[in-house]
């Protein structure tokens, strides 16, 4: 087993860390919910997009009679900013052991327009009655201990504005996967991690639906630079996961016409898959 990272010398818990702060939604009626968007989770000025799937996957969560996220498809129609935001739930149907909904985010462009964001259709259910038979192919990702990896506080000073959302987090990159930040990517476009939070918050469900879309993107390995927008993110829960940080692989095999896919596998400190993602990108150069 994989060594496991050291623990900050203050761990926040599940419900009372900074993306449990930052997730918060108000409920004005049902299924209707305000939220002011942190940019500590932006990424040059951007909010990222797992932790948006994260703010509509809490909203499902309080809106639909299941606790947790199964499976979720995110379409990203705008570039969401920092600041005031409306989310909208919408029940679509129930049963003894899924229920699924629907749920959109708004913001007002500079006209006083509003404008969706993000729309999602998702299905929940109850991760702690499912079975605990497993049979599958699948194998954690060959990774180097946690200690010999590398997180942006290696490596030199970080780019005005680039900051805030790694500075949220524990990511702690392979060195394999890390020829781009050195001016010689591999060509293989891939990209393996170590992910936590930085203030020693576990990985829950929702925090899942951050880690499939944290890590850099697989084309810097491609020998490409600049902004890679996510068009649509389809993201899988399997299990609870066990408490301390998750491995993350993210793959591309295919690049054409602009547009990449990247499949990503999430693995606990227990060895289980925990959670999937396939997401379709634009490679916007320069």
């Amino acid at each position: 087993m994989p060594e496991a990272a050291s623990a900050p010398a203050a761990r926040a818990t599940v419900g009372a860390g900074e993306f449990d702060r930052d997730t918060a939604l108000t409920r004005r009626e049902p299924g209707v919910y305000a939220i002011d968007l942190s940019a500590d989770w932006t990424i040059f000025g951007v909010v990222n997009g797992g932790f948006l799937l994260a703010v509509l996957g809490r909203a499902l969560a309080d809106a639909l009679p299941h606790p947790d996220p199964f499976t979720l498809s995110a379409h990203y129609l705008t570039a969401s900013r920092p600041g005031p935001a409306l989310v909208r739930t919408e029940t679509v149907r129930t049963g003894r052991t899924l229920s699924t909904g629907q749920a959109s985010l708004f913001q007002y462009d500079d006209e006083g327009n509003e404008v969706e964001r993000i729309r999602v259709l998702a299905s929940y259910g109850d991760l702690d009655t499912l079975p605990d038979d497993v049979h599958t192919s699948a194998e954690p990702p060959a990774m180097p201990p946690i200690e010999e990896c590398f997180g942006p506080e290696d490596g030199p000073a970080p780019v005005a504005g680039g900051s805030a959302f790694a500075d949220r987090l524990l990511l702690k990159l392979d060195p394999a996967t890390l020829g781009w930040a050195l001016g010689k990517p591999s060509g293989k476009g891939e990209m393996r991690a170590w992910f936590g939070l930085a203030d020693g918050r576990d990985t829950d469900p929702l925090a899942l639906l951050l880690a499939v879309d944290a890590l850099p993107p697989t084309a810097f390995e491609l020998g490409l630079a600049g902004w890679v927008p996510t068009v649509e993110l389809t993201a899988h829960v399997r299990c609870r996961p066990a408490p301390g940080p998750v491995r993350v692989s993210v793959t591309t095999r295919n690049l054409a016409g602009g547009f990449l896919e990247e499949d990503a596998e999430v693995w606990d400190s227990a060895g289980r898959l925990v959670a999937q993602s396939r997401q379709l990108a634009r490679v916007k150069r320069g």
